[in-house]
């Protein structure tokens, strides 16, 4: 009986078939290989000490789906007009800058949120490639940033 089992192991390495994998040229093989590799994005998953956070998170849903403006000088402008509904300030914006929100969102009633990052990360979150020390939201769109300043 072991004589049979044997036997019938071998029978297909006999017949001279390859299996279909070992059908395949080595140039097509490269290109599959390849093509497998180019299709796969990779996105590292974030700890909990790496979760974004939701001010960022609502940051930048408002600078994507809604109305904003960059900068001190168009912060305060908005804020005399009343135009702006929040203002979100960098934390290492100069003091004479932040002072002067400070006073004109105190006036107006206008709520003011205090970024925990510097202006460079700010502008990073709003998608831009230059610091943003003064951002004003004119209209949220579908970011929830107006209830986070409310807390």
């Amino acid at each position: 009986m072991a004589e049979e089992e044997t036997g019938k192991e071998e029978a297909p390495e006999e017949s001279g078939e390859e299996p279909e994998e070992a059908k395949v040229e080595p140039g097509e093989e490269a290109k599959e290989v390849k093509k497998k590799k180019a299709k796969k994005v990779v996105r590292r998953r974030k700890s909990k000490k790496e979760k974004e956070k939701p001010i960022t998170a609502a940051i930048r849903l408002a600078v994507e789906s809604g109305k904003v403006g960059f900068g001190a000088r168009t912060g305060i402008a908005a804020s005399l007009l009343g135009k702006a509904r929040l203002f979100v300030v960098a934390s290492n914006a100069p003091s004479d800058t932040r002072q002067k929100v400070e006073r004109y969102c105190g006036i107006s009633g206008i709520p003011l949120l205090l970024f925990e990052g510097s202006s460079i990360e700010l502008g990073s979150v709003c998608g831009k490639p230059f610091p943003v020390s003064v951002l004003s939201v004119y209209e949220p769109g579908a970011s929830p940033i107006l209830e986070l300043a409310g807390k």
